[in-house]
């Protein structure tokens, strides 16, 4: 069955799940990365693993990573994402996480706010650019 994870993220999932190596191409992140995460305390839950002792991610593994890259994608760190998985792990703690969520939107939005000043910026510059060579070559 194939499940959308982010809107760019789409993948079939296997009865069993994903090993560590599928699952982080399927995410587009290296290996090492989807390591990292686990060890640091980024996921949600204890990763599974089957008899032998690897790793398996399954559809719910999967979309709380999809949202760890959402996340790192918007500029968050590490410790702000073990924050928000420690509360996730907590039963009764919506209005935290609420909280923490709200304060990391106004965080992005500053960001946008800074990118757009910048993006101004640029385009004066290729107008301006602009400008010259367009009278150089008349």
């Amino acid at each position: 069955m194939t499940e959308i994870l982010m809107p760019d993220i789409t993948v079939d999932i296997p009865e069993g799940g994903f090993t560590i190596g599928e699952a982080a191409a399927a995410l587009g992140i290296p290996m090492e990365t989807l390591r990292y995460w686990d060890r640091a305390g980024l996921l949600r839950e204890e990763t599974p693993r089957n008899a032998g002792g690897q790793r398996r991610y399954g559809r719910s593994d999967l979309e709380w990573i999809a949202g760890v890259i959402m996340l790192r994608e918007t500029g968050m760190g590490v410790s702000g994402i073990r924050e928000i998985a420690a509360l996730s792990r907590t039963p009764g703690t919506e209005a935290e996480r609420l909280a923490f969520f709200e304060a990391h939107r106004r965080q992005v939005q500053r960001e946008i706010a800074r990118t757009r000043r910048h993006l101004a910026a640029i385009e004066q510059k290729i107008a301006a650019y602009r400008a010259v060579v367009e009278k150089e070559e008349s």
